[in-house]
């Protein structure tokens, strides 16, 4: 299974018939090999499984058309990393790497990858390529997209590897073709990835706004300023009171910079500045740290302490019989303010409508000189028996006022089988035609997770 909403709600009723007919945890590239081979004579579908954290639907065995049975493939046992080119920052890492145990491996170098997305602890390397994930940076390089050095992919034709460049423009770069494939094409066994030391200076503040509006405006000069704060996270009223970093209706701010080589006192100060022209106020002044540890404000610390809850935090409100979800989107900032007048709109109409009433809230987990990645929660009172149904139509009303307002599907969620319909009004027709045709070369059989962006019909 994986972790959404759905899959949460029938674990706690006992429900696991979407468990595969077959497992199998490859030892070796051989070996995974020997399973898309058995998978192809015995007419099976194939999950790759990384460690389950998909929320949309990316990760449960469907049945495709003309197959016999499932096979899921539980990459957990090709977790290692094989190499380190210290004089270029690039290491070579297994795809079934999970997140602790990569930067365990990593810091016996002195490096990081520097990749913290909120299901760290739960998802590997191969999955947060396959997903384009977004990871700990709301500025600067933090998709692992702009960490992919190199990718090594099986697949049911044959062995698909990019070669070792630090920037080519020779045609379409072939990484792509892989990042963002959501395992429909193949394997991800490993990945040269760029890594970097750890950084030991750092800087962090909060700053409150009276007004929303002006918040949003204050992240926006922040974002085209140039600064690259490591952490710029916009929280509206609802977001800040839900995480329990303030009560009295403000917007929170939640900034920090950090670096391996130099104070970020400058930094840090600049960007207090940049946030004072819009009315926004920073009472306790900004905490500095040069050298090793970790240490941030009060504001700071308990968003922190939420965000890595946040996993755990769904199933204690399942069981006190809520429903609560999140959804990301990105947009420009031109059409940020209507977006998040027609989305909170939308889903409380719904919340209401559904379930008696509940709270939406908002915080940008990335900022973009051209644009905000708003991240949603919604949270109300669900009916027994009817979790699904309610959480259904609440995820419809969310994802169909998303895209009537500008913004994408999904900034780092993925589109498994969840999204499609809308990532299918996204993307030019003439696109979706090219991946299927990428898919019947690559996956002639129509083995790999049938259903997630495509359609299982080739």
């Amino acid at each position: 299974m994986g972790k959404a909403y759905p899959d949460r709600v029938r674990g706690f009723r006992g429900d696991f018939s979407s468990a595969p007919d077959l497992v199998v945890t490859p030892r070796s590239e051989t070996e995974l090999v020997q399973a898309l081979e058995c998978a192809t004579v015995e007419k099976l579908s194939v999950t790759p499984f990384g460690g389950g954290s998909s929320v949309v639907g990316g990760v449960e065995p469907v049945l495709g058309t003309g197959h016999r049975g499932t096979m899921t493939l539980d990459l957990s046992a090709l977790g290692q990393l094989r190499e380190v080119d210290a004089v270029s920052r690039l290491a070579r890492i297994e795809g079934g790497a999970f997140g602790p145990a990569l930067e365990t491996q990593l810091g016996a170098h002195g490096l990081t990858l520097r990749h913290f997305p909120q299901s760290f602890e739960f998802s590997t390397l191969g999955g947060w390529i396959a997903t384009r994930a977004g990871g700990h940076f709301a500025t600067g390089p933090t998709h692992i997209d702009d960490l992919v050095h190199s990718v090594r992919l099986v697949t049911p034709s044959g062995l698909f590897e990019t070669k070792s460049f630090p920037a080519s423009g020779a045609g379409v770069d072939p990484n792509r073709l892989v990042l963002g494939s959501e395992g429909i094409f193949g394997v991800i066994t490993e990945a040269w990835m760029r890594v970097r030391p750890k950084p030991t200076f750092r800087a962090s503040a909060s700053v409150h706004f009276d007004e929303y509006r002006a918040a949003v405006d204050a992240v926006r000069a922040l974002a085209q300023s140039g600064l690259q704060p490591a952490n710029c996270r916009l929280l509206d009223p609802a977001e800040a009171m839900v995480n329990g970093v303030t009560f009295d209706g403000c917007a929170v701010l939640v900034l920090g910079f950090e670096s391996a080589t130099h104070s970020m006192r400058e930094w840090i100060d600049q960007a207090l500045r940049v946030t004072a022209q819009f009315h926004g106020r920073c009472e306790k002044g900004a905490q500095v740290l040069d050298g090793a540890g970790e240490r941030a404000d009060d504001a700071g610390q308990s968003w922190r302490r939420s965000f890595l809850q946040g996993p755990y935090l769904q199933d204690a409100l399942i069981r006190l019989g809520l429903v609560a979800d999140t959804f990301e989107t990105a947009c420009t900032w031109s059409r940020f303010h209507a977006l998040y007048a027609g989305v909170t709109g939308a889903v409380m109409e719904g919340l209401q409508r559904l379930c008696g009433g509940g709270v939406v809230s908002c915080r940008f987990t990335h900022v973009y000189p051209d644009g905000p990645a708003p991240y949603f929660t919604f949270i109300g009172p669900a009916r027994e028996g009817e979790e699904l149904a309610q959480w259904a139509e609440l995820k419809r009303l969310a994802s169909d006022a998303v895209a009537a307002h500008g913004g994408t599907i999904t900034h780092h969620h993925a589109v498994g089988r969840t999204h499609r319909p809308w990532y299918e009004r996204e993307v030019p027709a003439a696109f979706r035609a090219s991946m299927a045709a990428v898919k019947r070369q690559l996956d002639p059989a129509g083995l790999l997770n049938p259903g997630v962006l495509l359609d299982q019909q080739l």
